[in-house]
């Protein structure tokens, strides 16, 4: 007969201690930057909606041979959006097909997309620019400027502003904070 006494299985305190320094310590570093990705990652998609609505509207008037608009708009949940004329963005924006190029939506006129209002509390606004009209040539007027849309989360913080620039020739991009000419900011 063996007579040693039975093993005894498990953690002790010092290692349980250990484990969870080093979980608390990759915790640690880890939050900060699962932060940053998901911030950044949401305020790309909302630029990315702008630009890529801005895109579908210069190549419909293109296609149409006729001006389309993309403006704000306040009311996008209802049967008949109009535009806001307002200078705030994340309020939502309508694409529509501007037949007589002025720049609301007149009887007849199809809207042909619809951005409804961001779920959170990031703001995109403009100095003085509340629709882009794009003629049948395909460019956008900005009066010989190149204009920002500037999106900004929720605590205004510089690393996560974006902004869609759109120039005189109708092209547009996305630029992080303090970059393009004027700056994005």
């Amino acid at each position: 007969m063996n007579m040693s006494p039975p093993r005894v299985t498990g953690f002790t305190v010092t290692e349980l201690v250990m484990v969870m320094t080093i979980i608390g310590i990759l915790a640690a570093i880890g939050v900060p930057s699962f932060k940053y990705v998901t911030v950044s990652n949401r305020i790309s998609s909302e630029i990315n909606a702008l630009l890529g609505d801005m895109q579908f509207a210069r190549s419909q008037a293109l296609k149409q041979g006729l001006s389309v608009t993309v403006c704000t708009s306040t009311n996008t949940n209802t049967p008949n959006p109009t535009c806001s004329g307002g200078y705030v963005w994340n309020t939502g924006w309508i694409v529509f097909l501007d037949s007589n190029g002025s720049g609301q939506v007149d009887p007849g006129e199809q809207v042909i997309r619809v951005q409804p209002p961001f779920d959170g509390n990031d703001s995109m606004t403009s100095v003085a620019y509340a629709a882009a009209t794009y003629n049948r040539l395909g460019y956008a007027p900005t009066a010989g400027t190149t204009v920002n849309i500037a999106l900004h989360d929720a605590t205004n913080t510089q690393a996560y502003t974006r902004c869609l620039a759109i120039t005189a020739s109708g092209s547009v991009s996305t630029e992080k904070s303090g970059e393009g000419i004027p700056p994005c900011g």
